[in-house]
């Protein structure tokens, strides 16, 4: 007897040990996975003809949202199940040590 369990959205090889957001979207559930300047956005469940525009449209919004860095629209691959791209993030702004 073979058992199958569900595990979710698991990355590709390049995004293990990434940053995870898990985000849900008009109903529908997404995984982000941001690895320095390197994005991947994977929907999980079924879409039907005709919604994997819009899901698409919804994937890229994600995008900004979630890791605060825009997205390099021509590095984007993918479709409206996976995709992956490469980010322009803002640098981080150097700490000042506190005074005593």
């Amino acid at each position: 007897m073979i058992l199958l369990t569900a595990c979710g959205a698991q990355p590709a090889p390049q995004f293990f040990g990434a940053n995870r957001f898990d985000v849900v979207r008009d109903g529908r559930s997404y995984t982000v996975y941001q690895k320095g300047d390197a994005v991947e956005v994977i929907r999980l469940g079924h879409a039907r003809r005709g919604q994997h525009q819009t899901i698409r449209a919804t994937m890229i919004g994600l995008i900004p949202e979630v890791t605060g860095c825009t997205v390099i629209a021509t590095s984007l691959q993918g479709d409206s199940g996976e995709m992956r791209g490469r980010l322009r993030c803002p640098k981080p702004v150097p700490q000042r040590p506190l005074p005593p």
